[in-house]
């Protein structure tokens, strides 16, 4: 199983893959799943802003093709920033795929930081029960 230091690796790797040649800030995020499967997402920008990718936004999406619905765990890593926190609208498409206590690493180049759970970054979450 991935450790948050697993994470923080995946995370800084997908970042250098980022495509940001607007604003010059790259973002990679990983994603740890239940069942033990680790998803990787780097920003992808586009100059009709704000029509860019997030990170964290590219790694669900290739959660879900990948057949998982579920995250454990999630880091985030900026290498311009100390630490990235995800913006207001990942924080919302973390927590439709997470429990309030899933762990979020918010990391710099030295790695993991900061731990904060779902329910830290996004307290008032709407709920995926509270639909339908």
């Amino acid at each position: 199983m991935a450790t948050a230091d697993d994470l923080f690796d995946r995370a800084r790797a997908a970042s250098e893959k980022a495509y940001a040649p607007y604003s010059k800030f790259p973002v990679g995020a990983a994603l740890l799943t239940e069942d033990g499967q680790v998803f990787t997402g780097a920003n992808v920008e586009n100059l009709a802003f704000p029509e860019g990718i997030c990170a964290e936004g590219v790694a669900i999406g290739h959660m879900v093709m990948g057949g998982a619905l579920k995250i454990r765990a999630a880091a985030v890593y900026a290498p311009r920033l100390a630490l990235c926190p995800p913006c207001g609208g990942c924080r919302q498409k973390l927590a439709e795929f997470s429990d309030p206590d899933t762990k979020v690493y918010l990391c710099d180049d030295g790695g993991v930081r900061e731990t904060v759970t779902i329910a830290e970054l996004l307290p008032h979450a709407f709920a995926t029960g509270e639909i339908g």
